[in-house]
């Protein structure tokens, strides 16, 4: 893309809002880092802290914390419908954070009640720092893709150039470097000079689309809304959906803590019940969605357009994205981004042993030891799910087989 076109996509990048909220840099990455390091040395504090927050919860209306990403749709539906309130909850406004680190920290110190997390990063959270906390459901499935520069044409073509995740511990850097070994392509920090190595840097989504545009990077692998919007920018293209190479992944979790499912489990019920009302509501008013969530509607709970979200949450043209082979499994028949609460065992397990095989940086000795089938039962608490999944009408509403399991399809 010519230069002299750069100021204009830098106005249209404004006019999303400030979205340097919604990944991490370098920066922010030790950050939390630091603050999951320092969480790891004061275990009988955090407990604390964790046991008290479900008793703090009767003093004041359940708390919300998250990124503006569609990954929070669930949790900012469920308030805007209010679904929570029909549940017998107080609720305040939720809170949007401007970073993981800050969204997580607040967490841990009991400022903030239920979260969406990378799921990766949730994993980190309880065994890195042994912080009670568990994942109760899914916030939604798919929903990510790898955009590149337009003469980017196969993961081949990214031999020696560099990529952008968001976090080492997100399912994205996972996919990606999955599909990188499927072409004997080499994940690196630093580039040595070898012909099979591929550059990953840690960068905030707006950054991504600027550095695509002016050619710093070739490509970046992230959440939505940011590949809709660099389609609708025409700064890039869509290489692959994440979806079409781990059917119906998850990305994010809801986050609570191990407490509050003990020693209130009425309330977390009834917390879980309006988050998975939620995600069956957005299966079936995809464009209401998008105008309850964007800046234009006023509720002020993202900095994204309409016409974004909507591209976002609707627009997954098999044919078309076949053909440029973004979507390879059009048999799998499913939507860009999905939303379906179970958290099946099989995914979490499938998790641990890829995170064993992808190259992060920071401390990691903690995965060494995990056990997949391990982690898949103390990882995750699916009692709530269970029946809130029953009170809206049972699995088949959200297109999951009776027997809630599955096997794992990674292409």
């Amino acid at each position: 893309m010519a230069k002299k076109h750069l100021p204009i996509i830098t106005q249209d990048l404004q006019q999303l809002g400030d979205c340097s909220c919604c990944s991490m840099s370098r920066r922010d990455f030790m950050q939390l880092t630091a603050v999951l390091s320092a969480a790891a040395l004061l275990p009988n504090k955090l407990a604390h802290a964790a046991d008290g927050g479900a008793i703090q919860q009767q003093l004041h209306p359940l708390r919300i914390g998250y990124l503006p990403i569609t990954d929070a749709s669930p949790l900012l539906v469920a308030h805007a419908k209010k679904f929570y309130a029909e549940e017998g909850l107080d609720v305040d406004q939720p809170k949007l954070f401007r970073a993981w680190p800050q969204l997580v920290e607040a967490f841990l110190a009991g400022q903030i009640d239920v979260i969406h997390l990378l799921a990766p990063t949730a994993l980190m959270v309880r065994y890195g720092t042994k912080f009670p906390a568990k994942i109760v459901a899914w916030n939604h499935v798919n929903g990510s893709a790898l955009t590149v520069a337009p003469n980017i044409d196969n993961l081949r073509d990214l031999a020696g150039k560099t990529v952008a995740v968001p976090f080492w511990f997100s399912i994205h850097n996972v996919i990606l470097q999955h599909l990188l070994r499927t072409e004997g392509l080499v994940p690196v920090s630093k580039l040595s000079g070898k012909a099979n190595e591929v550059k990953l840097v840690i960068m905030p989504p707006p950054d991504m689309l600027s550095a695509l545009a002016n050619g710093s990077i070739a490509g970046y692998i992230v959440a939505e809304p940011f590949n809709a919007a660099a389609e609708n920018l025409n700064v890039g293209k869509i290489l692959r959906f994440t979806g079409d190479v781990w059917q119906a992944h998850a990305c994010c979790a809801v986050f609570m803590r191990e407490a509050d499912l003990e020693l209130r489990p009425e309330w977390s019920q009834g917390v879980v019940n309006a988050i998975v009302k939620a995600q069956l509501w957005i299966r079936e008013n995809r464009q209401e969605t998008a105008k309850v969530l964007a800046k234009e509607s006023g509720n002020n709970y993202t900095p994204h357009t309409q016409a974004v979200l909507e591209r976002a949450l609707s627009h997954y043209d098999t044919d078309a994205y076949g053909k440029q082979g973004a979507v390879q499994h059009a048999d799998w028949q499913q939507r860009r981004i999905d939303f379906q609460p179970y958290p099946y065992p099989s995914y979490t397990e499938e998790l641990v042993r890829l995170l064993k095989q992808t190259h992060v940086e920071g401390d990691v000795k903690f995965l060494n030891s995990l056990n997949p089938e391990f982690v898949a039962k103390d990882l995750v608490d699916d009692r709530f799910v269970r029946k809130a999944i029953e009170k809206v009408g049972g699995p088949g509403v959200f297109g999951l087989p009776a027997s809630l399991s599955r096997r794992e399809k990674l292409a």
